[in-house]
């Protein structure tokens, strides 16, 4: 078993010895139950944004009729099946996106905050502009107000709706990740004082995923439209539309805003201080599994120097 003050000095050593990491992926194996799924850990400084590898699986997207707070929007509920992917463990931060943006818009200001004030045509300039940084194939083509996602790059993204239900979920159906009320797993209006607070301060998923339920929205790639009924694969929304789509609930909106089903959209040159995103990224596949499992898996540690 590695200790987590073990991958501390490895960063540490980095940094003193000058080399550059945009890239590194060092395989530990070992046994360790996480329901499925791997956990990408990496130091914890404004400038390293920890991902985690979410292996593919099958999951009931959206919620029951009867579930608590529940928006019409949220059915019919159907099964998705998602391929792996990366996610970012906490949402963008302002110091990361300073790093990558050379500005910081947000109206709370602190560097571990989550940044806001940020546009969905923010978010995907950043993901470009850090894509370049890394050395990987940019995911979009920006052409004035179009953008195109090619699926088959390796760079940073948007994660899809689907995507993040899955990562919020984790292996859960209730509203929340952490049981039938959101507890310690968010900032909400109940709690958070009026404006955001710094990332990964309140309980993670059973996937070490921070910041799911509250603190700031998150958007995502999809237009925003009525689910489609029956099963799907890989759903990226529809074609077209008028508004993107945004998950996750804020500091500013109720507890029942912030649960994993819920869903609202806006109009994607939105700036506003309750809006931000999290990174996401294509992995490659291995051995897919239905939620909810526990097994024995091999956890990645991948360092990404932003």
């Amino acid at each position: 078993m590695i200790a987590a003050n073990t991958l501390s000095d490895i960063a540490k050593l980095v940094d003193r010895t000058g080399i550059k990491l945009f890239f590194v992926l060092l395989l530990f194996s070992f046994n360790m139950t996480i329901h499925g799924h791997q956990v990408l850990y990496l130091p914890e400084t404004p400038l390293f944004n920890e991902v985690v590898r979410v292996s593919g699986g099958t999951f009931t997207m959206g919620s029951p009729e009867n579930e608590w707070g529940r928006s019409g929007n949220e059915g019919p509920q159907r099964q998705v099946t998602v391929s792996s992917f990366y996610i970012g463990r906490f949402p963008v931060t302002q110091a990361e996106f300073q790093e990558i943006m050379g500005r910081n818009p947000s109206s709370f200001r602190g560097p571990n905050l989550p940044v806001e004030q940020v546009s969905w045509f923010d978010a995907i300039e950043f993901s470009n502009r850090l894509s370049i940084r890394e050395g990987l194939t940019p995911a979009y083509t920006i052409n004035g107000n179009i953008v195109t996602w090619n699926r088959e790059a390796n760079g940073f993204r948007l994660p899809t709706e689907a995507e993040w239900e899955f990562a919020s979920r984790a292996g859960t159906q209730t509203p929340f990740h952490s049981g039938n009320t959101i507890g310690d797993a968010g900032w909400h209006s109940g709690n958070s004082r009026g404006r955001t607070q710094p990332v990964g301060e309140r309980q993670p998923n059973a996937w070490g995923i921070h910041d799911m339920h509250g603190n700031v929205f998150e958007w995502c790639w999809d237009w925003f439209a009525e689910y489609t009924p029956g099963a799907q694969t890989d759903p990226q929304g529809p074609a077209s539309g008028f508004r993107r789509v945004y998950r996750g609930g804020s500091w500013r909106f109720e507890a029942h805003q912030a649960r994993s089903a819920f869903r609202f959209g806006n109009q994607p040159h939105l700036r506003t201080n309750f809006l931000g995103f999290r990174i996401a990224r294509n992995a490659e596949e291995y051995p897919s599994v239905t939620t909810p499992h526990c097994l024995e898996q091999t956890v990645e540690f991948a360092f990404f120097r932003w």
